[in-house]
């Protein structure tokens, strides 16, 4: 007599499958991120101190950037002048959230570590690559690449 009900392989079968990831998940995916809605708070008298921080909660669409697809909520601090931010954010999607943290340079693209997630991405770990889509920098291509 097995002690597994249909047989040891069945169990296995079982096993593999809910261990997997859903076909459908998707590994990558690009969202837009519209910059609407940030707020520079200084620390200092100068424009640019240490510490000043960037908050923000602005819409994300979809990689055509016509339909809302949820919202990118979070903080960067200033770490050194004219340089670089210490980024701290969360994508928030219909499906569930993922978790950003990493450097963010003054100029030219940025690439950001996925250490969590919620929901569909729970447990989440990847890259987020940014792109500024304009020279006013008031939108960006985030490029999600779960792993």
């Amino acid at each position: 007599m097995s002690r597994f009900p249909g047989g040891p392989c069945a169990w296995l079968a079982a096993a593999i499958a809910f261990a997997a990831p859903a076909a459908a998940s998707p590994a990558k995916f690009t969202v837009v991120e519209r910059a609407v809605a940030e707020t520079t708070l200084h620390r200092g008298t100068a424009d640019d101190a240490l510490g000043d921080e960037i908050v923000f909660a602005n819409p994300l669409y979809d990689a055509a950037n016509r339909v809302e697809v949820g919202a990118s909520r979070g903080f960067c601090r200033r770490v050194e002048l004219g340089r670089h931010w210490q980024c701290s954010f969360t994508l928030a999607l219909r499906e569930g959230g993922l978790v950003i943290e990493g450097d963010y340079p003054d100029e030219g693209d940025a690439e950001f570590a996925i250490v969590g997630g919620t929901g569909r991405y729970r447990g989440a770990r990847g890259v987020l690559r940014v792109h500024p889509r304009d020279a006013a920098h008031t939108a960006y291509d985030f490029a999600v690449d779960l792993q």
